[in-house]
């Protein structure tokens, strides 16, 4: 089934720059509305990191589906190679060169390309030095999550956001996810009238999952681990869903499979240090052929000279400082208790969802497709069939909603997200699907209180770490206090 005209599931949905006043109000948003974007010409967007997600996505679609409003014009990266590959790649779309620039060069570039926006698809770890940066030289930014990963970094950007009033749009493209936005519909229109508690529970397969402990996600002081880098999706889900923000939390998690001992246990000798080398990749299921992959050899392999960045390094390495398995419990200012798990290592790659409200429960389940990042396969996927979206009244029949379906990555929010932003028709998005810097910190701040609550064995209190937030702009919520339908009598003692 496809969602509503507010979300249409294919086409050119109408954006977000443009209705921020129709939304949110004037300010709300972001404490300033870009003005470029309402300008009767292309805006100018330099982008500032060359991985995967950028030239496979951001930038090819800049160059072809949204070439009539956005004009790309700056290369910037610490690696030659991957710079050198953007722009062949970019030129064979547009038929003309892009500066490249650099890292070191990054002001001398804003200065001699004056872009409008700066797009930030760095490690997460360095996403704050260019938001930062880029504020501070007068541009707006948008960044692809999650916004940074410790609670020093954030308020750095906190407190630039409201020095140099520009905005800083972080890209949560699960928000636009027809299936996702169907279920805030549901919350919102009181289906189950107003939540109390939530369990949410996603698994990572040993794909997608152990990507993570190849490549610098690994390292925690560069990715914030799984429960901030991959969480970040989820909890920002769940701050949406419920328009609320986290109050505290507490977390456990270990690394027990992605261990030296595992892979003796899985029969090898023990672990190696990169794929490409491994005496024992005949042996080893996570073995990952970097010369076997177009996308993945000429982005990663064909520029290792430049940075000695190994993209196949093993999942097995004793240096790995990330959790494979993670355990949280959050309270939300609205009263909610959310508990949520984290597993890298399952076979498949889902979620379930449970709302637990005053007048039902809603169940949602979505299995993704399989893929590996940069290796030319949809991102988050949809299997087919691989979703359901029921309600179980407290008395009465369950109803299984039709899910609402999108195409493309990411459950077809990736097109729409884009549509949102880059897009400069106007429309009111009732749902509120825009994402700035306050959505951002929250979603960043559960995983990195989890952190420091896994570090201490203690619950933490986010507003005891960052402060100066301000409130996102969600929309309305079932009251929580108003008069309540009494459930029907069973007509049958102990029957459902």
């Amino acid at each position: 089934m496809k969602p509503p005209k507010t979300t249409p599931a294919g086409g050119r949905p109408r954006p977000r720059f443009a209705n921020i006043a129709a939304t949110f109000g004037a300010v709300a948003a972001f404490g300033a509305v870009p003005p470029v974007w309402t300008r009767n010409r292309k805006q100018r967007v330099a982008v500032v990191g060359e991985g995967t997600r950028s030239v496979d996505f951001y930038i090819q679609r800049m160059d072809t589906s949204y070439a009539e409003f956005v004009e790309v014009v700056g290369f910037c990266d610490l690696n030659e190679g991957r710079l050198r590959h953007a722009n062949r790649l970019s030129k064979a779309r547009t038929g003309r060169d892009t500066p490249l620039c650099p890292h070191t060069q990054f002001d001398q570039m804003i200065a001699e390309q004056k872009p409008d926006v700066v797009l930030v698809t760095t490690a997460d770890g360095t996403h704050h030095t260019y938001i930062v940066r880029a504020m501070e030289l007068g541009c707006d930014v948008i960044t692809e999550k999650p916004m940074t990963v410790n609670a020093e970094k954030c308020l750095m950007i906190i407190d630039a956001q409201s020095k140099h009033h520009k905005s800083c749009t972080v890209t949560f493209n699960y928000r636009y996810s027809p299936s996702r936005t169907q279920i805030k519909d549901l919350i919102s229109k009181g289906e189950i009238g107003d939540i109390q508690s939530v369990d949410f529970h996603w698994m990572l397969n040993p794909f997608h999952g152990a990507d993570s402990f190849r490549r610098w996600h690994s390292d925690k002081e560069v990715s914030g681990g799984l429960i901030v880098h991959k969480a970040t999706h989820h909890f920002d889900l769940m701050n949406w869903w419920l328009s609320a923000i986290p109050e505290t939390v507490y977390a456990q998690g270990k690394r027990e499979f992605y261990t030296p001992e595992m892979a003796k246990r899985l029969g090898l000798s023990g672990h190696h240090e990169r794929c490409l080398t491994c005496p024992e990749k005949s042996k080893c299921g996570f073995f990952m052929d970097l010369t076997a992959n177009k996308n993945l050899k000429e982005l990663y392999l064909d520029n290792e000279q430049y940075d000695g960045y190994h993209r196949d390094r093993c999942v097995f390495r004793p240096d790995i400082t990330i959790e494979d398995n993670m355990n949280v419990i959050v309270k939300y200012d609205n009263g909610v208790n959310m508990s949520y798990t984290l597993n890298a290592f399952n076979r498949w790659e889902d979620y379930t969802i449970g709302f637990n409200g005053t007048k039902g429960r809603i169940e949602h389940k979505t299995v993704e497709q399989v893929y590996v990042s940069g290796d030319g396969g949809e991102q988050g996927g949809i299997e087919e069939g691989g979703s359901y979206t029921r309600v179980f009244p407290l008395r009465g029949p369950v109803v299984n909603h039709e899910v609402w379906l999108g195409e493309g990555g990411h459950g077809g929010g990736d097109t729409l997200l884009l549509n949102d932003m880059l897009d400069p028709a106007v429309a009111r998005d009732d749902y509120i699907r825009a994402a700035d810097h306050r959505s951002g910190a929250y979603s960043i701040l559960t995983g990195i209180v989890a952190n420091e609550s896994m570090a201490n064995g203690q619950v933490v209190k986010i507003a005891e770490l960052v402060k100066r937030i301000g409130y996102p702009g969600y929309s309305a919520q079932p009251s929580r206090t108003g008069p309540l339908p009494m459930p029907e009598r069973p007509a049958v003692q102990g029957s459902h």
